[in-house]
């Protein structure tokens, strides 16, 4: 294993922080300073600025119910971001993103080497959403919405939607286009009031409170990476 991607994963920094360590010489294998592309294996004894390095964190896979407001962003700089909103006691990050102004399911992990795999496009993984909107919906808007709609130089794939009321919808989206749901609200003149996540692929929100997160179970596990945990 890479000694950068060895020390991130002990959950004390971010690979890129790992590597800015053994750049200025702070980072030694086996009492031998390392150098950037060192591997390390079983056995290995690795030690940062002095000191020896703990063992790796336990895998960590949460949902976290995201308020509006809150940023998906590891960058502890920017105000209000996730990492600090959720204060868990190891170093996880956002799968995917939940823009600032939508609330609901996000999930975060400290084990990156799945995140490409839920997030893949070729996956279809399925994404739910409830949406309300200023206006009432209509059939016009349905159809069009479903049928797929012209937006960032490309038509989003075909969709999942119902009226679930005068101004709202229920939507399931297949893709993870930046702020896909509302570009696609204002092609047809309708302005999202608001946005919120209810279920990613077999996760449900359910009746998790605004700002609290939860443990996924060894079920929702599956369910995300079948590949990884059957």
């Amino acid at each position: 294993m890479r000694l950068n991607k060895y020390i991130s994963e002990t959950g004390i920094c971010s690979r890129r922080e790992a590597d800015q360590w053994i750049d200025q010489g702070e980072v030694k294998v086996n009492g031998v300073v390392a150098v950037l592309g060192t591997q390390v294996g079983a056995g290995d004894e690795v030690s940062v600025r002095g000191q020896p390095l703990g063992k790796k964190n336990k895998d960590t896979y949460i949902a976290y119910n995201k308020p509006v407001g809150v940023t998906c962003t590891s960058e502890r700089h920017v105000p209000g971001n996730i990492i600090d909103s959720i204060g868990h006691s190891v170093r996880i990050f956002p799968i995917g993103r939940l823009d600032k102004d939508s609330d609901g399911l996000i999930l975060l992990t400290n084990n990156g080497d799945i995140v490409n795999e839920i997030l893949r496009a070729e996956n279809k993984h399925e994404k739910e959403y409830l949406v309300t909107v200023d206006r009432p919906v209509s059939d016009a808007f349905l159809v069009g919405m479903a049928a797929g709609v012209a937006i960032l130089d490309t038509v989003t794939l075909p969709c999942r939607i119902e009226r679930l009321g005068r101004n709202q919808f229920r939507i399931v989206l297949t893709q993870g286009l930046n702020r896909q749901i509302r570009r696609m609200c204002d092609v047809f003149d309708f302005k999202v009031r608001r946005l919120q996540r209810i279920r990613i692929v077999n996760v449900r929100l359910g009746n998790l409170k605004f700002g609290c997160w939860r443990d996924l179970s060894a079920d929702e596990l599956r369910g995300l990476l079948p590949q990884r945990f059957n």
